[in-house]
């Protein structure tokens, strides 16, 4: 329906507007004020070819890597008879509680002489580094994102389609790769997009793989060069790469319907029998659970035990306020994230239009936008017009809510969709406001929505980095800040016990999601 914006939802999606562009031109103008012979000398640097040729292959890999991993994974959890299914899913799910920095420090101490491995076993298997290193362990900790969908769109795809096929001819091959891979099309790319995305603007992995991109470069020229026109400059690179990313997406999504081809309601799809296959399907379970939960954890359970004394009371004060400091921020994070997104779900669901359009998709330009470019943006805008507010708790949580707001999205317009609008009409006819309306008819209805969105926005917020590390106040430790900071020193012993408590907290926020989305 087309209506006026009632100002108690332009409001909100007004400032969302404004804090994801505002801080952007920021970084356009920091990297335009440089001369015009070094403008031309930062911009044509040969290094900068190199950056963004192993950015885009390294994003490339790994979205094929995961699109092998996910792609099988959710097919046997979805239309086999491998049992039991709810391991499955677990399997396909759990990784994404584990940061790619934990998983990257995990398998760094695992490997080389004197690693868990080598002491354990007596083999000496070298440790990942490099572009090899970086694909591994991104592969290992963003297929679940590719799994979710493909495991969705598995469960609800018309099998009518399948019949149709096998009834024209079509081996079972024949039919899984020309119906039903083409139906999971729009499933692979939301779930493709996210890890393109977090590919791209990935710093951590790539830095301790020593594998050159362009975040990684980032952090290095800000942090370490203090080189701020050439960051910026690099910060603008990476985002017209994922600006690229974007386009792709919606030229593939475009002409793509996916209705069904029969009227009545929908049966389940039928079970696959993997007869001989069931060994191979169940060795391929058991490597891939053995290489992103039982080596990350074990190798975070044995340089545990290595600390010399590791339930001192020192390091269990360092590790309690650094996990109260985590958590603490991101349940304001999650709270402030879910009551922005709330405004501009009810924009996307409720109204059409240019306007409406507009701001919803500047909601996901926070979210598309690589965490280390946002985070020079907000410190380039923060100096030249707040000064007193650079390295405080409310910028970082100002950054945090802007950047996920995107994620809390999704699961509100969900429950939208189940709150029919014909309900707010009837509280409007017996006299009540539009507000008064949203507030005692629609908002109970969006609970379950509402707490995923927390729930995403909190793991989300407990595993970021990059924003910690450049927003945060002096001396504000969180679990994510201590295991970089341990780990880039090579004292692995001290990052453990933060790994496990992230990994930890992780996992229970996972399966709740996982519960109330089934829910």
């Amino acid at each position: 329906m087309t209506r006026r914006l009632p100002f108690f939802l332009l409001l909100p999606a007004l400032l969302t507007l404004l804090g994801v562009l505002v801080p952007l031109s920021y970084l356009v103008l920091r990297a335009l004020g440089a001369e015009p012979g070094e403008l031309r000398e930062i911009v044509f640097r040969s290094r900068n070819l190199m950056l963004a040729g192993n950015t885009l292959l390294l994003g490339a890999s790994v979205l094929l890597t995961t699109t092998l991993v996910a792609l099988p994974l959710a097919f046997l959890a979805a239309r086999t008879d491998l049992r039991p299914r709810g391991v499955l899913t677990l399997l396909g799910v759990l990784p994404l509680a584990i940061p790619g920095y934990v998983g990257a420090y995990a398998f760094i101490a695992a490997g080389g002489a004197g690693g868990a491995i080598n002491t354990l076993t007596g083999l000496r298997v070298p440790g990942p580094s490099g572009f090899w290193g970086a694909l591994l362990v991104l592969t290992l900790f963003t297929f679940p994102y590719l799994f979710l969908n493909l495991h969705a769109a598995l469960r609800t795809q018309d099998p009518a389609l399948e019949d149709a096929a096998r009834l024209l001819g079509r081996t079972r091959w024949q039919t899984f790769w020309q119906v039903t891979v083409p139906h999971l099309r729009p499933a692979w790319l939301s779930g493709g997009l996210l890890i393109g995305l977090h590919t791209l603007g990935d710093f951590s992995v790539v830095s301790l793989m020593r594998y050159p991109t362009f975040s990684a470069a980032i952090y290095q020229q800000y942090t370490a060069a203090y080189d701020r026109v050439y960051s910026a400059w690099l910060a603008l690179l990476l985002l017209l790469l994922t600006g690229a990313a974007l386009w792709l997406e919606a030229r593939f999504m475009r002409g793509v319907f996916l209705s069904r081809v029969s009227p009545a309601t929908a049966r389940k799809p039928s079970v696959v029998k993997l007869g001989h296959l069931r060994p191979l399907a169940w060795l391929f379970v058991g490597v891939l659970a053995f290489v992103s939960l039982i080596v990350p954890l074990g190798t975070v359970l044995y340089w545990l035990e290595l600390d010399n004394n590791p339930f001192n009371p020192f390091a269990w004060s360092g590790l309690l306020a650094a996990l109260q400091s985590a958590l603490g921020a991101a349940a304001l994070a999650a709270v402030t994230t879910t009551a922005l997104a709330l405004p501009l779900a009810i924009i996307g669901s409720r109204f059409t239009g240019r306007w409406p359009r507009v701001i919803e998709r500047a909601a996901y330009l926070g979210y598309a936008t690589p965490p280390l470019a946002f985070a020079l943006a907000l410190i380039f805008f923060v100096l030249r017009a707040a000064p007193p507010l650079y390295q405080t708790l409310p910028l970082l949580i100002i950054a945090y809510t802007l950047h996920f707001v995107a994620e809390a999205i999704g699961p509100i317009r969900s429950g939208l969709v189940r709150a029919t609008p014909r309900l707010e009409e009837a509280a409007r006819v017996l006299g009540v406001t539009r507000s008064g309306a949203l507030r005692r008819v629609t908002l109970p209805l969006l609970g379950p929505g509402l707490l995923v969105s927390a729930a995403f926005v909190f793991l989300s917020v407990l595993k970021e980095l990059p924003l910690t590390l450049l927003l945060s106040p002096i001396g504000f430790e969180t679990l994510a800040r201590n295991v970089w900071s341990y780990t880039e020193e090579a004292q692995y012993a001290s990052a453990a016990p933060y790994a496990l408590a992230l990994a930890a907290v992780g996992a229970v926020l996972t399966l709740l999601i996982l519960r109330r989305e089934r829910e």
